[in-house]
């Protein structure tokens, strides 16, 4: 290289070298010795199974990651069944409680029915009752009427004698 001072004048200096071999060199050789040390003592075998531990490592780990992937989706598909199980249930459920309140209200009507016929039957028993103790009173004001009629025609119509008559003429009649 050559270097110029205040006066211009160009000085040269000497390349370094060590064993007649120069920086460059120098430096490719310490690399090969390094590259050859790391061949000897396996270092890159080393390497390599660290690398095939992790990727194995890795490789149980997406196992692992797929098997629950699998439980997961199992227990989707259970829990999706159970859910339509439980919707059908519900379906079930409200098809039996319209059933159920149907047969209520028909049964409702058919009881509502049965108790307007006792009643009616119960209203037209007293009414027959009433018709029965209508006729009897009036049949019991006749015969009193009657009687008092034909007590008074008795009256006008008897006497003394006559009555005396009819007491000897059922006398001799028994």
């Amino acid at each position: 290289m050559v270097e110029t001072t205040h006066t211009e004048v160009p000085v040269e200096h000497a390349e370094p070298s060590a064993f007649g071999l120069a920086a460059p060199a120098v430096v490719a050789l310490a690399m090969l010795v390094v590259l050859v040390i790391l061949i000897w003592k396996k270092v890159p075998a080393a390497i390599g199974k660290g690398l095939d531990a992790k990727i194995a490592t890795i490789r149980a780990q997406l196992d692992e990651a797929k098997a629950l992937r699998e439980d997961a989706e199992a227990l989707k598909a259970e829990y999706q069944a159970k859910a339509k199980a439980a919707d059908a249930d519900a379906a079930a459920m409200v098809d039996r409680a319209r059933a159920e309140a149907h047969d209520i209200i028909a049964k409702a009507g058919a009881d509502a029915e049965a108790l307007v016929a006792r009643r009616q039957a119960m209203a037209e028993a007293k009414i027959a009752a009433e018709e029965r103790a209508a006729v009897d009173e009036l049949r019991a004001t006749t015969a009193r009427a009657a009687a008092a009629a034909a007590a008074k025609l008795i009256a006008e119509r008897n006497n003394a004698s006559s009555d005396a008559k009819l007491v000897d003429d059922a006398i001799a009649g028994l």
